[in-house]
């Protein structure tokens, strides 16, 4: 048999290493572990890269695994074994759970990730490793960190469980508003280790880094056991201003950060809702009295409370809101301590007894938050048990009037119940976790929520020129937590300028502030600690978490809508969501698929026989615009044009579905453009708003050299079709990483390290090779991209031949040595302005390379744009390559 190692790797913002041998203890040796975590206006890019070596004389198998955070998205994961490069290639998850059953046998486990904490999800794969063979292991996510209570944490659990060779961990701070405190803590660290720990900072930056010696880590040195096993944690926090927030730009999208401080706290009318129901008998109800016993101490004497407790019947603890004096809160500790659990779970008759309760309530403060707090362990069993008519019972009677936060007690409650009807009424959900801590857990949620300082807060923008805006309306803002707003900047502006209005304790409150934007990009120019395009991957990953959010409470068809654009970002910006999955291709001759999911909470606890909402699994059917499993199977056998310019309508009877298919289709080739409509090639002039329409001879059979950029280590050539007069085939080469993209109207092909990767146009997917990320768009395009250089893009072009259309993104990272027969376009062309000429408004010179060439204005088919219907105006050239 094969020995099996264990290599882990936890992180919460954060990480866990380990590794274990069953049989032959270090066979499969960890001689190389860097975990290195760039940190960027809270925004988080972890790369963790493990390098293995099988020092056996025989094959052993090493199973990898990451504990990462559950609000992280993994965006890439790389095997390289004996110098191959196994990429990870990101689909839409229906489309790869069918390419998994088609691959191996049905019954095997496809899961990857799975839910391992409260706060962690672990991703694991598994690999053969010859002998005396090496493997690196490279898994890359992003997450936005949040601030809870005044600061953001990043906690990492070291337990590698052998000596390392080369053991580092590098955590790399830059925040531009400067670093208020910084602090690091350790449960292992001991005299020897504190000296393998350097902690450098300055007004803006932090550089953390822990590198200890094989020696420095030992128990002690007649011993080879580790001394790293515990947490070693990072907190810090940033200054801050009374001001409206700040912004901060690059590459034309911004974010802004909001968190006012030293404001006074509103008074709250709180009602607790707690379940005593017999599911909570025994530690749960001890460790709900526990925590409802510290709350009480909490409350302020200005705050206004009250206890429904319920089973199958609903007991109110007093008729009415009491202000927390000493003597109200004594009474209140009285009744907590005689909390006893048994019966049914009426949570229906519960919510809404505590919402007449409030709306019954005299006296309470003109300005003050009115909240209720449920906690639960079960589903309901007594009174109203369909859990949608519980759901809009309580929204009708809460109309906004107060905010719901739900809290989940242990694996019987079901989550999406909760969720959705926290969210539908301005609140949260929150699972607590059956664990020694769980008294602290709810502790800790109740002081999250316990001071809010604003409520009814509008991040206004210039609607003209902001585009792609985020979540920019909140109800509530609790102290020591932050607001975040991104988006793009659509238009030429000098001063982005911001309003914020909001009511506070004391009235209203209106905040201005006008951010610079050259200052501000300048902010970001050469500073080693970001990745390229951050804010755009941050507006990204906020969009993407705000859309499933939102469509948790929606109604089906604008579920659809929000389901179809968090998908469609995941694949455009390679994020494993609960939409998508990263399918894992290892070497021949071992299980050669696997994938990686992301789980969602409610993932997380014993199947629910409730219809709530509807479940992930039907994403794919409302992606492409139908509702069944007999919908999406006739959409994927559908040859015509692109996703998304067309969708199928749900018919009531196979044999119509059919017609109706083949007939749209009909319709849709008849409405097709010609191919000769379309330009050869597209140029979009740097720094102009001007179009090139470029046309060769047709004559050139062999590959034409398109451009070439030695800075950039760029190459791009093309091959013209036999029977149709545009490009069929383009060839992309990189010097760094070594990798061509081969892409034709069949399928696309990565090479890489002399392995090969193939992509079909038929789906979605994005694949990425050492920062090299290409991402393809179902039947549409293909999309190359590297940080800091020119992106390349090929659109997919049908009807009535196939055929490709080029063109280039960030043209002005371009050098000054750009050649080829479209690279000269980019470095040495301009339009001349010759009087002595009797020139046509439609015609122009162009002079490209020194050589003179007269252009006319055409108007062409635009393979960029999803919809082509509408020509553009160029100014069309003829060239010989």
């Amino acid at each position: 048999m094969e020995e099996r190692t264990l290599l882990t790797l936890m992180v919460f913002s954060s990480l866990i290493v380990s590794a274990e041998t069953i049989a032959q203890k270090h066979a499969i040796e960890i001689y190389s572990l860097h975990v290195d975590c760039k940190v960027t206006s809270r925004f988080a890019h972890t790369v963790i890269t493990s390098k293995i070596v099988n020092r056996a004389n025989e094959s052993r198998e090493a199973t990898f695994e990451v504990e990462l955070p559950k609000t992280a998205f993994i965006t890439n994961f790389s095997m390289s074994i004996d110098g191959k490069v196994y990429p990870g290639i990101i689909k839409e998850k229906v489309s790869a759970q069918k390419e998994y059953d088609t691959a191996v046998s049905r019954g095997q486990s496809a899961g990857l990730v799975k839910i391992t904490d409260r706060k962690l999800e672990q991703f694991h794969v598994s690999v053969s490793v010859a002998a005396a063979s090496k493997v690196t292991f490279e898994l890359m996510y992003e997450e936005l960190l949040k601030r809870q209570l005044g600061k953001f944490e990043l906690l990492l659990k070291v337990r590698p469980k052998q000596l390392v060779k080369h053991f580092q961990i590098d955590v790399h701070i830059f925040e531009p508003q400067g670093i208020r405190f910084l602090a690091t803590d350790s449960t292992f660290m001991t005299n020897e280790l504190t000296e393998a720990l350097t902690k450098v900072q300055t007004e803006t930056k932090a550089r953390i880094s822990f590198k200890p010696t094989v020696d420095q880590q030992k128990i002690n040195p007649e011993l080879d056991e580790t001394l790293l096993n515990g947490d070693f944690v990072v907190r810090y926090d940033v200054k801050r201003g009374a001001t409206a927030g700040v912004i901060q730009i690059v590459n034309g999208y911004f974010v802004h950060y909001f968190a006012p401080h030293e404001m006074p706290v509103f008074p709250k009318n709180v009602i607790f809702v707690i379940d005593r129901s017999g599911s909570m008998a025994g530690r749960k109800i001890e460790q709900t009295r526990d925590a409802l016993l510290k709350i009480l101490q909490d409350l302020r004497p200005e705050d206004r409370f009250s206890f429904i407790t319920f089973n199958s019947k609903v007991a109110e603890w007093k008729s009415s809101l009491l202000p927390a004096t000493a003597e109200h809160v004594a009474s209140a500790t009285g009744f907590v301590q005689t909390l006893s659990a048994g019966g049914g779970t009426d949570i229906n008759r519960a919510l809404l007894t505590a919402v007449s309760v409030l709306d019954k309530a005299e006296r309470l403060p003109e300005r003050s938050v009115s909240m209720i707090i449920l906690l639960t362990d079960g589903q309901p069993t007594s009174g109203e048990s369909n859990v949608e008519v519980i759901q809009e019972n309580v929204q009708k009677a809460v109309s906004g009037k107060c905010a719901l936060f739900c809290l989940g007690f242990g694996f019987d409650v079901s989550y999406n119940f909760l969720e959705k009807m926290a969210l539908s009424n301005g609140g949260i959900a929150r699972r607590i976790y059956e664990n020694a801590d769980a008294a602290l857990q709810l502790q800790g949620f109740y002081q999250e929520v316990a001071t809010p300082i604003l409520m009814k807060i509008e991040m206004q923008y210039p609607e003209n020129a902001v585009e792609r805006l985020t979540k920019n309306n909140f109800e509530l803002f609790f102290e020591g937590s932050e607001i975040v707003v991104s988006g793009k900047i659509s238009k030429e502006l000098d001063l982005l300028p911001v309003e914020i209005k909001a009511q506070s304790h004391v009235g209203g409150l209106t905040l201005k502030e006008e951010a610079n934007i050259r200052e501000k990009e300048q902010v970001f120019q050469n500073q080693s600690y970001i990745f390229g395009n951050f804010i755009e991957r941050l507006w990204a990953y906020l969009t993407i978490q705000q859309l499933l959010e939102k469509s948790v409470s929606a109604q089906e068809e604008e579920q659809k809508a929000l389901e179809a654009r968090a998908l469609e970002l995941s694949l455009q910006y390679s994020f494993v969501t609960p939409l998508t999955s990263m399918v894992v291709t290892k070497p021949t001759g071992q299980q050669q698929m696997e994938l990686a999911n992301k789980p969602t909470e409610a993932d997380n606890e014993k199947t629910s026989s409730f219809p709530v909402g509807a479940s992930v699994k039907k994403v794919s059917a409302r992606y492409f615009g139908v509702t069944s499993e007999d919908d999406l199977d006739a959409y994927r056998l559908r040859s015509g044009s692109p996703p998304g310019r067309w969708r199928a309508e749900p018919q009531s009877g196979s044999n119509k579905k059919l017609l109706s298919v083949v007939a749209r289709v009909r319709d849709k080739l008849r409405a097709q453009p010609l191919a000769n409509e379309y330009p050869q090639l597209l140029l979009q002039l740097p720094k102009q708003n001007e179009i090139i329409c470029l046309n060769t001879d047709g004559k050139a059979q062999p590959p034409v050299h398109l451009l070439s950029d030695p800075e950039q280590g760029l190459t791009v050539t093309g091959k013209l079709g036999d029977r149709v007069n545009h490009f069929v085939q383009f060839a992309i080469s990189y010097v760094n990483p070594p990798t061509q993209i081969h892409v034709s109207t069949d399928e696309i092909v990565l090479s890489h390290n002399n392995g090969s990767t193939r992509l079909p146009w038929t789906e979605s997917a994005t694949s990425t090779i050492q920062g090299l990320r290409v991402s393809v768009e179902k039947e549409r395009s293909v999309t190359a991209s590297l940080s800091d250089a020119v992106t390349v893009k090929i659109s997919l072009v049908k009807f009535p031949d196939d055929f490709l259309g080029l063109y280039f993104l960030n043209t002005d990272r371009f050098s000054d040595q750009v050649s080829g027969v479209l690279g000269q376009f980019y470095s040495k062309v301009r339009f001349e302005n010759n009087s002595n000429i009797n020139q046509r408004a439609d015609e122009r010179l162009l002079s490209v390379s020194g050589s003179e060439h007269k252009v006319t204005r055409q108007y062409k088919k635009d393979y960029r744009l999803e919809s082509a219907s509408d020509p553009v105006p160029c100014w069309s050239i003829d060239l010989t390559p």
